[in-house]
Formats: C-alpha cells, structure tokens, sequence
C-alpha cells in the first residue's frame, strides 16, 4: 500500500513533490493556506536543471510553451552596456534560461498533479504535528489527520518547521530592497536579461517574464526609480519592498517529518537560484520514498543549500562591493570572459548549473 504523505504548501516546491510523487504511484494530500491559488509572479528564473527535472511529467513541455526563452546577460555601468553574455547558445529550450511569472508555473504543476488524480486543499492551514513512532498526526484546520510522512513545503515562516523546533539560523541582510512587475512595450532588450552595476554598490535587475512584461529588482526602496535607464512602463502589476534574509534549517528531516524548499533555506536572489533549489529537494526527496533513501536526505539536500547560500553571497558581496577597486576589477574581469567565445560559454554553464 501507497504511504500516506502530506505535503505542507502549494508552491512550486511542493507542488514538484507532489507531481513526482503521483508519477511514482503516490498521490499525496496536499494543503495549503491560501484561500486560492497565489497571483504574485515572485520567482521567475527556471533553469535546465529544474526542466530536465519536470520533464518526464509532462510539466516541461508545458513550461517551455509558455516561458520566455532569455538570449542574452547585458551587464551594463550605469546605463552604459559593457559587456554581453550570450544565454542562446542551445536551441533547446530544456538548455536555456527561461522566464516565467511563479504564478504561472505553479498552475502548470497544479495542474499536472490534477490530471494525476492529485487535488490541492486551499485554506487549510497546519496547525500542528505531532509524531509518533509509527505515524504522523497532523491538525489540520482543528481537525485530526493521520499519515505516514509529512513534507514541509510551506516557505520561510514554515509552520511545521516551528512545530519541530527546528533551529533556522542565520541572518538579515540590511539595506531596502524592491520588486517591480511592469508592462513596457518599447524596452530594447525583450529578451535579454539585464544587469545595471550601480555606484556605491547598488545594483537593479530586469528579467522579462512573458511578452513585453518585466521584473525589476533593485536593492533600493525603488526599483523603477533604481533604474539608470527608463524602461517606459505602460502598467505597473505590482510593487512592493522586501527584504532579503539569509538562513538554513539545522536538519532537513526529523522523524517522519521533511522540509523542502524555503522551509529549509532562503538567500538571496543572486542567480536565480532559489525556486530551482526547492524544486531540486522536492525531487530528490519524491525519488527517495520509492527508492528506501530517505535516510539520506538531509546530508544531500543540506549540503546542496550550503554550497547555494556561499555561490548567491559570494555573488551578492562582488556585485554589490562598495570598493571601487573591487567594482573596477568585477568590470574588467566581466569584460575579458564576454569577449573571449571559450570564457564566455564557461561562464553561462556556470550560470545555468544550478
């Protein structure tokens, strides 16, 4: 018989848990707090090895159709282009960056998971777990549920990680950040991912995220007005401050219990890293309840958010270096690797590692 596993959290995260394990036989009860399905685009980076993940689901192909396939990384100074690194350099798509808004991606899963048999369980949120040597009891909205293994899949301010009391150590970064969702039409660069290096270590992002709709990232309080350039927005979806915090759970697993996802880790968003990071444990994780490794979940997958925290702060403390000397030698060393053809391709496989 089929273990009877619950899955905290109706993002990408566990949503990946959740089509991978009904791909395996096991349809999961999956709820969330939410009322309704999530409209925000939050992350929009998806990279091959998140495709190569959600391929043999069908989800994919799926994403591929939809999402924008990026050509290149324009690093600029200030709103002075310097440098070009060409992200096209596959045709296939599954070997690409690709943008596309969280909201979408998530549908494509959830969708994947219904066709599967799957139903996720809006506004009911976990009140508490409780574990015993044979199973798991989970309230759920007041209401008592048995199952066999619980999946934390529920973000930053994970409710079943505070139900285990587990550590989340770590730390704020300081200084405002900001998010931007916009329509612009005119943007030269509909396909490019773009970078403004910034004096005194500001920094601001634009990452298309479907046909002429763009995400703008800046560690200011504003991030059109952080923008060296005018993108010329016709709408404005969404804007908003945030603040970027720095953390990891002491253990991945405890018991019957495991955290995936920003449950297990958060960081910054250099690179792009984290929706791909939380889709990677959910399918490693989906692999090991077929495969008698769940033992072996925590080493792996903690070891995996270690190594993604030290390459997203490395990332984060060169590009955002108050030292004008340090600035001068990031720009130089961009320069030399974008015109060099065998630098730049290491480069972009580095980029699209994760």
């Amino acid at each position: 018989m089929p273990p009877r596993i619950l899955i905290v959290g109706a993002g990408p995260t566990g949503l990946t848990a959740a089509v991978e394990l009904a791909r395996r036989g096991i349809v999961a009860t999956v709820i969330e707090k939410r009322d309704a399905p999530s409209r925000l685009s939050r992350a929009v980076g998806i990279l091959p090895a998140s495709m190569r993940i959600l391929e043999p689901s069908g989800v994919a192909e799926a994403i591929a159709a939809e999402a924008v396939a990026f050509r290149n990384a324009v690093i600029h100074r200030g709103a002075e282009p310097i440098a070009r690194l060409r992200l096209d350099q596959s045709p296939d798509p599954h070997h690409r960056l690709l943008g596309l808004p969280q909201d979408r991606t998530e549908t494509l899963l959830r969708e994947a998971f219904e066709k599967m048999g799957g139903t996720v369980r809006f506004g009911c949120p976990l009140d508490r777990v409780e574990q015993g040597s044979e199973e798991v009891r989970a309230e759920i909205g007041g209401e008592i549920e048995r199952f066999d293994h619980v999946i934390g899949a529920d973000g930053t301010n994970s409710r079943l990680r505070d139900s285990l009391g587990l550590a989340y150590s770590g730390f704020d970064l300081p200084g405002d950040w900001s998010i931007a969702d916009v329509i612009a039409p005119d943007w030269p660069h509909q396909q490019d991912f773009c970078i403004f290096l910034k004096k005194a270590g500001k920094v601001a992002i634009v990452a298309p995220l479907a046909p002429h709709r763009f995400r703008i990232i800046a560690n200011d309080p504003d991030a059109l007005e952080a923008l060296p350039m005018p993108i010329d927005e016709t709408e404005i979806r969404r804007q908003a401050p945030f603040r970027i915090s720095v953390r990891q759970a002491e253990r991945y697993s405890a018991g019957r219990a495991f955290l995936a996802g920003d449950a297990a880790h958060c960081h910054s968003p250099v690179g792009g890293r984290g929706m791909n990071l939380g889709i990677a444990d959910a399918a490693d994780l989906a692999r090991r309840f077929t495969e008698n490794g769940l033992d072996g979940y925590h080493r792996a997958r903690h070891k995996a958010g270690s190594e993604t925290i030290r390459f997203t702060e490395r990332g984060r403390r060169n590009v955002m270096s108050k030292s004008r000397i340090r600035r001068a030698a990031l720009i130089g060393l961009i320069k030399t690797v974008c015109a060099i053809p065998a630098l730049n391709r290491l480069a972009v496989r580095a980029l699209l590692s994760g």
